[in-house]
């Protein structure tokens, strides 16, 4: 099942917030970091909406999540790709949905094996309670209240749409 959001106007609006926050903090130069797959669409058209023309880091956090062994792997992974270097940057990491917290504390760990940031701003499309651990996102699209049994996914590249799916009991 498809929900109605605006995924265009919440965009422009997270793109509005986040470049006040960078510069409020002084940040004229930050490096965006998409945690594949929906992460690194949403930050494609931040990116766009932002003006900035550094190439797109990617991250691919199979290997970092604590529930690798329950969940399993696809065959097909495809490495991260950060095309600068990490080390006394400011970061923009940038995901789709956050749930648990348990993905971006997958892409931390990971984007710490290839330097350490000056700092890690985290921004997400949506935001739905749920959470394990303690990790809050600096810029929010949209909240989202599921009921027990139904998930969500960010569905594109083309055209972005949130797909809320309820588990067969």
């Amino acid at each position: 099942m498809s929900t109605q959001f605006d995924i265009d106007a919440l965009l422009n609006t997270m793109a509005a917030q986040l470049r006040e926050r960078l510069d409020h903090a002084g940040i004229s130069n930050p490096a965006l970091v998409g945690i594949r797959t929906g992460g690194v669409w949403v930050a494609e058209r931040l990116r766009g909406l932002l003006g900035l023309d550094e190439a797109l880091g990617e991250l691919n956090i199979a290997f970092y999540r604590d529930d690798f062994s329950r969940i399993g792997i696809h065959p097909t992974v495809e490495p991260s790709v950060l095309p600068f270097d990490v080390d006394g940057r400011d970061l923009v990491l940038v995901d789709d949905i956050l749930y648990t917290g348990r993905t971006v504390r997958a892409a931390m760990n990971e984007i710490f094996d290839y330097g350490r940031p000056r700092s890690i701003q985290l921004v997400v499309l949506f935001d739905r309670s749920g959470r394990e651990l303690p990790i809050e996102a600096q810029v929010v699209g949209a909240h989202l209240s599921l009921r027990a049994g139904e998930h969500a996914k960010l569905a594109g590249p083309s055209s972005l749409h949130l797909e809320i799916h309820r588990t067969r009991a």
